[in-house]
């Protein structure tokens, strides 16, 4: 039976939803927040969230072979709740955005991200910093 990530391309297209979400969170107004919480230089980032994508939809799995956690990588940042929603979004709309990709399965894709992303709230950064 093919993965999800078969299903949609495979590696060019789990790259080509990274880079459309990073074009968004650099290009629209509406991601300021969440591109200020980001270094300078996203290539790094792009190449992790591209290799992270391809093994959470079941292709390769070298970005969980190096042992790291999604979460504890994102705990010392301050996720608000609108920052995960406008991550969420941001998402949404990249996967969205990939032509030919089954309306379910991209939808199916985007709110389980969208669940992690809100799964990544800080609270107590966020009532520290407040």
């Amino acid at each position: 039976m093919p993965t999800p990530f078969d299903r949609i391309g495979g590696e060019p297209t789990v790259a080509a939803i990274a880079n459309r979400f990073y074009d968004l969170i650099e290009q629209d107004p509406a991601y300021a927040d969440l591109r200020a919480i980001h270094a300078a230089d996203l290539s790094a980032i792009r190449h992790g969230l591209t290799r992270f994508l391809a093994g959470w939809a079941g292709g390769p799995r070298d970005w969980f072979e190096r042992g790291q956690c999604v979460m504890s990588l994102h705990r010392a940042f301050p996720i608000t709740p609108a920052l995960a929603d406008q991550w969420a979004n941001a998402m949404t709309r990249a996967i969205a955005a990939q032509p030919g990709l089954d309306p379910r399965l991209g939808e199916a894709m985007g709110e389980a991200l969208g669940h992690m992303a809100r799964g990544m709230i800080n609270l107590s950064l966020e009532q520290s910093a407040a």
